[in-house]
């Protein structure tokens, strides 16, 4: 039988950083044991946010606005949706131009070879 090495106790940190930087060069597993790890989960918590000033043309911003009226949402709320839609799409590429398949191209007919009855009515 392995004897298992005994549990570091945790250093205490000054700053963040501090801490980023230790568990960066560090490994866990000596001083977690990850055996008795138990998943959780913070309902409350919330993604942080940052203000930005982002100019728009009127004629954009009234079409945004128009569009969230019509979904019964805040304009920004909206404006939030379609940034993390197309960001999405970008990163993943999804229905992105390389990733979709040709569509095939309507009203174009094929041209048939005629026949010796056409050509004889033709010539």
């Amino acid at each position: 039988m392995t004897k298992r090495p005994a549990r570091k106790t945790v250093p205490t940190f000054r700053s963040e950083a501090e801490e980023r930087t230790f568990w960066e060069t560090h490994d866990t597993s000596l001083f977690v044991e990850w055996g008795k790890a138990r998943v959780a989960v913070f309902p409350n918590l919330k993604p942080s946010t940052e203000t930005i000033s982002l100019r728009l043309p009127a004629a954009l911003l009234a079409e945004l606005k128009a569009l969230a009226n019509k979904r019964d949402v805040p304009y920004q709320s909206l404006l939030k949706v379609f940034l993390a839609e197309r960001i999405d799409r970008e990163t993943h590429g999804v229905n992105s131009p390389s990733t979709r398949s040709p569509q095939p191209r309507k009203g174009r007919r094929r041209m048939r070879k005629p026949t010796a009855d056409r050509a004889r009515l033709r010539g």
